[in-house]
């Protein structure tokens, strides 16, 4: 038997598992990216809300929710931080007091040009071809949609 293979009654070794492979390479990549978003002064978490309102600014908290696949719980401590940070702003949509709407501010928004600025370091930074990144990222999206829809 190939020292690689696995019996069917034993768990695999921990270099075997796609899921510590996913755990330790989003680990890396955080890393990556904590160093690069240091300069700008937000947090991972700060930036993933950021990059939703850039493509499309205010939004209610629900939806931000939604993209980043947080709750409300999550959400609305970080929001809080972004909003003391002055990089969003938080107010009660007229129709529905119920809704949140946010907003970039000039800070937030500003910001933007800087975070593009840093993309060329990531690509650098994973060793891969552009075109490896984009057909590895749509493996990733398949992957993470299997396991929605099975879980």
């Amino acid at each position: 038997m190939d020292s690689k293979q696995t019996p069917a009654n034993q768990v695999p070794q921990l270099d075997q598992q796609l899921c510590f492979s996913l755990y330790s390479t989003s680990l890396a990549m955080s890393k990556v990216y904590r160093k690069l978003l240091k300069k700008m002064g937000v947090t991972y978490s700060q930036y993933l809300v950021l990059m939703v309102l850039w493509e499309q600014d205010e939004q209610t908290v629900s939806g931000i929710g939604e993209r980043l696949q947080l709750d409300s719980a999550t959400l609305t401590p970080l929001l809080k931080r972004m909003e003391q940070a002055e990089l969003v702003r938080r107010v009660r949509a007229a129709g529905d007091e119920r809704q949140v709407i946010v907003s970039l501010t000039g800070h937030g928004s500003g910001l933007r040009k800087e975070a593009a600025a840093f993309q060329p370091q990531l690509l650098c930074a994973t060793g891969c071809a552009l075109q490896d990144v984009v057909v590895l990222k749509q493996q990733l999206d398949a992957l993470r949609g299997n396991l929605t829809k099975n879980s």
